[in-house]
């Protein structure tokens, strides 16, 4: 029964996620210029963060998830107490609280908090589920989630708090979402969105410096008047140039100009993109994002093909987590959206988003096990 189990994950799924993880690791290594001597600790840690993932998806893809279900207030109320933590022992760096060490090796809560509130807000929402276009119940939901996101955006964290209502939305229109409430939502939306780009145009704004840091305002007014501010928009500026010069086929590994000579900012990580258009051309961006799309297709896949609404939810916000975090990663390369700093799923160097993201896929590849097995015991 063992090897049945064994025989029944998703391979197509798990050899994605692993190429892509293999991939990332070499562009991390060309990133952090080993070719050139530099220090490999980095390009080893990735490795490292990578090996621990793949046993941590393994071992997230046969654990009891019904037991784990019935204690979503206990690791809900871990959560926030993890993140309170932050907040009062943190470790600070670039104008940011958002890692906690434990000796030589720190974690960010904020982004294990991203799979936990996909985990308990499909619970919260599955319980009330025939009930979800109730007004009441849509203001508890928002509720459940605006804790921890506002607790993360006090470190700030502005791309993990995005996440959070990104992985909102999907779950509740999975659920069942009236449309007149998606209507709703987009009327409510899209003024506050024309009125955070008119206030952050102002010299003396009128709310916007009251919600968001110094940092944050500056990226959105960058990216609305580059002119204005061409050293911040210098990153942007660069990754374009990297992406561009990459043309069809790219420079080759170790070959981007731009890249090698420390032109790129943060290129192991909110930038990787770069690096891969600058080496591996247009062939190598489609190629990528090819494999995102599969990834994230498989775990639609086994959510339309789950039978259990609670399952059904978790493998949803999964698929949409990563979706929206690999579409901001891109755009933010591109200079399609403003800078928010945030990973490339599997190929951006990080142990906690690492971890997070592979412990997800093991979440997915669990729900499709109860779906083989159920499917068996039928015949």
């Amino acid at each position: 029964m063992r090897l049945k189990r064994f025989k029944n994950l998703d391979w197509w799924l798990i050899g994605a996620v692993i190429a892509l993880s293999i991939f990332g690791i070499i562009c991390i290594g060309s990133a952090t210029h080993i070719n050139l001597g530099e220090s490999r600790s980095t390009y080893y840690s990735q490795m490292v963060w990578v090996i621990i993932g793949i046993c941590i998806m393994f071992a997230a893809a046969y654990v009891n998830i019904d037991f784990f279900a019935g204690l979503y207030k206990q690791i809900y109320v871990l959560n926030v107490l993890l993140l309170v933590a932050v907040l009062l022992i943190g470790h600070s760096a670039n104008g940011a609280t958002r890692w906690i060490y434990f000796g030589p090796v720190g974690i960010q809560p904020s982004e294990f908090s991203k799979l936990i509130m996909i985990f308990c807000l499909a619970k919260v929402i599955d319980k009330n589920r025939q009930w979800i276009n109730n007004k009441n119940i849509l203001i508890k939901v928002c509720i459940f989630t605006a804790i921890p996101l506002v607790l993360i955006q006090k470190q700030p964290s502005l791309s993990a708090s995005l996440v959070l209502i990104a992985i909102l939305a999907v779950e509740v229109f999975a659920a069942g979402l009236d449309y007149k409430y998606i209507g709703i939502a987009f009327a409510v939306i899209i003024p506050i969105m024309l009125f955070v780009i008119w206030d952050v145009l102002r010299e003396d704004p009128i709310i916007i410096d009251k919600i968001l840091r110094p940092h944050q305002i500056t990226r959105i007014l960058t990216f609305l008047k580059p002119e204005a501010d061409p050293d911040n928009y210098y990153q942007t500026l660069k990754s374009i140039s990297a992406i561009g010069s990459g043309q069809l086929m790219g420079k080759g590994l170790y070959e981007g100009t731009l890249n090698q000579l420390s032109y790129l900012p943060e290129p192991y990580n909110d930038f990787i993109f770069s690096v891969i258009g600058e080496e591996f051309g247009f062939i190598g961006c489609v190629g990528v994002l090819a494999f995102q799309f599969f990834i994230v297709f498989r775990c639609a896949l086994t959510a339309m093909n789950c039978r259990d609404s609670f399952l059904q939810l978790v493998a949803a916000g999964i698929a949409g987590m990563i979706a929206f975090q690999t579409f901001v990663n891109t755009g933010v390369a591109t200079g399609i959206l403003p800078n928010t700093g945030m990973s490339l799923p599997f190929v951006s160097y990080g142990g906690s988003s690492m971890w997070t993201n592979m412990a997800s896929i093991g979440l997915v590849l669990n729900i499709g096990l109860k779906r083989s097995k159920s499917l068996f015991e039928e015949v």
